[in-house]
């Protein structure tokens, strides 16, 4: 059996060498992943460049289709409203997170949209996996970007800051 948040760790590791926020996706169907993702906001200069979204694109891309019904995302912090509507969109059957984001998560930290039924999709949720490793990925490069002092202007673009 894959370990999906595994790999979402691994992309996460990515994206903290590149210098982005270390998050990392993937998305699995059945025993099979599909695609991954990290975040490359900083890369692109694209607001949208969310691990989630970067993950869900190419799963669009790999399978032919915007409708990812029977796929599993895995993600290692809390999505932010838009990845949340990315995912809702997407028909994704299931999402796996990490760790919780009290400032922008929308799967139970600031609001819970995947709780309502306000939508034509539902999506089932599963936190806390691997949320300590998780967590410490996002507190190491907040650390290092502290040290170095651009922490003043990351915070404004970033998603998380873990005291």
């Amino acid at each position: 059996m894959i370990d999906g948040m595994k790999i979402a760790l691994e992309e996460a590791q990515k994206a903290f060498k590149e210098d982005e926020v270390p998050v990392g996706a993937c998305i699995i169907q059945g025993d099979q992943l599909i695609s991954v993702g990290h975040n490359r906001r900083e890369q692109k200069q694209q607001i949208i460049s969310h691990a989630e979204i970067e993950a869900i694109q190419e799963a669009s891309r790999v399978l032919g289709s915007w409708r990812l019904e029977g796929c599993d995302l895995y993600v290692t912090l809390e999505p932010c409203l838009m990845c949340a509507g990315a995912i809702i969109q997407a028909r994704i059957r299931k999402l796996f997170y990490g760790a919780k984001d009290p400032k922008t998560g929308v799967a139970g930290s600031v609001l819970d949209l995947f709780c309502k039924k306000l939508f034509n999709h539902s999506v089932e949720v599963y936190s806390g996996i691997y949320e300590d490793r998780c967590s410490q990925i996002l507190r190491q490069y907040f650390k290092k970007k502290r040290e170095i002092g651009e922490v003043a202007e990351l915070v404004e673009g970033a998603r998380l800051e873990i005291e």
